[in-house]
């Protein structure tokens, strides 16, 4: 064989191998809050009066500079100095200043304690929709929003605590840095309540108080998963001679001295990686107590119901920002001669994940609504609140990833392509599932408020009851339901089948009274049939999903 000595002749030497066609072009430059569903969900739930102010943190969600910030404090991970260079203990997290950004947005429209504040009706929905808005484009930085909004109910069980620290947690100042907390012009909040023997099971907890003459208590354990730990006061759970109880533990005392909060490690997560988990040890660290001694898993536990809000609220934003990115793909990606929107499979598929956004979507705003009337006195919303939390929390959690894996599928091997953004959503996806009681827990509260407090399943009657004879699929699957919900011995084994039941009635309920008819058709006949698809893209045919697919999500236009 002889070797030629000189390279072959190029017939085109300027040929172009790398021109790029038939991809989408980035989803960017547009308003995340351009969704009928989350429009029509705030004005039904009494926010209408936010939408003005909804859009414009829409825009800035959706602009190139927030992306970058998303990605920039997530490529770039907290950092823990637990001593200077002189060898002092300082315990503290450094973070990208991404992520500062991005947390002064939410402080500053208002994201944490700012309803607790706010007067107006609705004001607990304008900050539910806000936060589902601004967590869209990066989700990690809600972790310390969430708490700081949830912890102003709980401290209110310590009237003294609550007037120094309750009008800096309504702040819409952001202001970090450790420092005397009555000198900031805003505060975060976070709690320390699992250990690493008894996780869930807080009432194993060894961490202990000890009271002394001053009237502070001191504590002494090693708290398991405290996540933010850079804010600047944490409701913990201590065991005192009384019982398990709730303290207030200031990072930095009112002297200015540091309080004993020593972090021994960063948790390694799967995803949420922008927001720093980790381990506290407490050594004499002082405390002040909230609520009765040895209440202090009902005292936290107002605490827990709000994050249990945001978990839903979380969930179903990113259902929806996993929706809107396979929406705006199958818009522009041609196959075969046509859009990928326009093939009949891939139209069931978007479909089908679009049914389950709106009813995702749906159901945490009627919950965040409810939030807003029980803290006006609604006793009838507070009974709701207390089974549909729960339920919510159980579903919508549970949901999101799967939803987010199959809208991922939607842009093929573009999206296991971290460049997507998809990857980070899918590892974010299970963490709302796990934190503030994983499913277990969910539907076993569900079923203590059904043996305990029987005006919360008549609250929850009542809401399905408003849809009554609307869908005859509604009216068979609650009436099977209502007759299973009745206590047998094996009703705790059944309990995550129940939940899931009640959660697809109540959102069927909403759907039927307040979508359109062919998205409430689309979710009786493939959520409440008993022949339904497991999988999503399996919707029976038969169904228009035209109207379906016109309210979709990340539009440019």
């Amino acid at each position: 064989m002889t070797v030629p000595t000189t390279p072959p002749p190029r017939s085109n030497p300027t040929a172009r191998t790398h021109e790029v066609t038939n991809q989408p072009p980035p989803l960017v430059g547009h308003d995340v809050a351009d969704d009928p569903v989350l429009l029509e969900g705030i004005r039904r739930e009494g926010a209408d009066w936010y939408e003005t102010d909804l859009h414009r943190v829409g825009r800035l969600a959706g602009s190139a500079e927030v992306q970058a910030w998303a990605e920039q404090a997530n490529r770039c991970e907290p950092v823990l100095h637990t001593h200077d260079r002189y060898g002092n203990r300082i315990d503290e997290v450094e973070f990208h200043p991404a992520y500062h950004r991005l947390l002064d947005v939410a402080v500053r429209e208002g994201l944490t304690g700012a309803p607790w504040a706010d007067p107006r009706p609705g004001a607990h929905v304008a900050r539910a929709a806000g936060f589902m808005v601004w967590t869209t484009p990066e989700a990690g930085h809600g972790c310390p929003v969430s708490m700081t909004y949830a912890v102003v109910p709980a401290l209110r069980a310590a009237p003294e605590l609550a007037a120094v620290y309750e009008p800096l947690l309504t702040s819409r100042s952001y202001d970090p840095g450790l420092r005397a907390p009555a000198s900031k012009r805003g505060l975060l909040a976070g709690m320390g309540m699992t250990e690493k023997q008894g996780g869930t099971d807080v009432r194993a907890n060894t961490t202990t108080a000890i009271e002394h003459a001053d009237g502070t208590w001191r504590l002494r354990g090693h708290k398991w998963f405290t996540s933010a730990p850079m804010n600047d006061l944490f409701l913990v759970l201590a065991q005192t001679p009384g019982g398990l109880s709730c303290f207030l533990v200031p990072r930095v005392l009112p002297d200015g001295s540091r309080n004993t909060f020593r972090i021994q490690r960063l948790k390694d997560k799967l995803g949420n990686r922008s927001n720093a988990s980790s381990e506290p040890e407490f050594d004499d660290t002082v405390a002040w107590p909230v609520g009765a001694e040895g209440r202090g898993v009902r005292t936290i536990i107002d605490m827990v119901t709000m994050t249990r809000l945001d978990c839903v609220l979380g969930s179903a934003s990113g259902i929806r920002a996993a929706l809107a990115q396979a929406a705006h793909h199958v818009r522009h990606r041609s196959v075969f001669g046509r859009t990928l929107i326009d093939q009949p499979l891939m139209r069931n598929v978007i479909a089908d994940l679009g049914v389950e956004s709106e009813a995702a979507s749906s159901l945490a705003l009627r919950v965040a609504g409810a939030v807003d009337r029980a803290q006006r006195g609604d006793d009838h919303e507070r009974a709701f609140l207390r089974t549909a939390t729960a339920v919510a929390k159980y579903w919508v959690c549970k949901r999101q990833p799967v939803a987010v894996v199959e809208a991922l599928e939607c842009l093929g091997g573009n999206g296991y392509d971290e460049a997507s953004g998809l990857p980070r959503l899918y590892r974010d996806a299970p963490l709302n599932g796990i934190w503030e009681g994983s499913g277990n827990v969910q539907a076993l509260d569900v079923l203590r408020a059904l043996r305990r407090e029987p005006e919360s399943l008549a609250a929850f009657a009542a809401e399905i009851d408003a849809a009554r004879g609307a869908d005859a699929r509604l009216d068979t699957a609650w009436r099977t339901l209502r007759a299973d919900l009745a206590p047998t011995p094996d009703i705790e084994l059944r309990a995550r089948s129940l939940v899931e039941r009640m959660a697809l009635v109540l959102q069927g309920s909403l759907l039927v009274r307040h979508a359109p008819a062919a998205v409430a058709d689309a979710f009786c006949a493939s959520r409440l049939a008993p022949d339904r698809g497991l999988a999503f893209g399996t919707l029976p045919g038969g169904l228009d999903l035209g109207p379906i697919l016109d309210r979709l999500p990340g539009r440019m236009d």
